[in-house]
C-alpha cells in the first residue's frame, strides 16, 4: 500500500522558517520524480518545488526561490521541504507527492499524501 506521510506544518509570524518532512512507503521512492505542492482555500494546487530521481534536476516555482529548498534521503524514503523567510501568502496546505514523470502539471502525479497546514502570520 503507498503512503505519503507528511509532517512539520504550523503556524509560524512571516519571516519565520518551517521544515515540512514526508515519509513515504509502498513504492521505490529512489525511482520517483518527487515534489511539494500547495492548495490556498479557494484556489487551485500548484507546485512549489520538485526533484528528479537522483537529484540530476530541481526547480521552483518563482515565488518561493530562493525561500525554499527541496532534499530527498532516499536511503529513509523522506523527502523535505525546508521553509525559509516565509510570508504570509505562502500560508496553505502543503502536499508532497510522487510521479514518474518530470511535470508540475498536478494531474500528471500518481500518489500524493493527505497535507500538512503551514498558516503564517503577519
Amino acid at each position: 500500500q503507498v503512503q505519503l506521510v507528511e509532517s512539520g506544518g504550523g503556524s509560524v509570524q512571516a519571516g519565520g522558517s518551517l521544515r515540512l518532512s514526508c515519509t513515504t512507503s509502498g513504492f521505490t521512492f529512489s525511482r520517483y520524480n518527487m515534489g511539494w505542492f500547495r492548495q490556498a482555500p479557494g484556489q487551485e494546487r500548484e507546485g512549489v518545488a520538485r526533484m528528479s530521481v537522483g537529484i540530476v534536476s530541481i526547480s521552483y516555482a518563482d515565488s518561493v526561490k530562493g525561500r525554499f529548498t527541496i532534499s530527498r534521503d532516499n536511503a529513509k524514503n523522506t523527502l523535505y521541504l525546508q521553509m525559509n523567510s516565509l510570508k504570509p501568502e505562502d500560508t496553505a496546505t502543503y502536499y508532497c507527492a510522487a510521479t514518474s514523470f518530470w511535470t508540475f502539471s498536478p494531474g500528471s502525479w500518481q500518489y500524493w499524501g493527505q497535507g500538512t497546514q503551514v498558516t503564517v502570520s503577519s
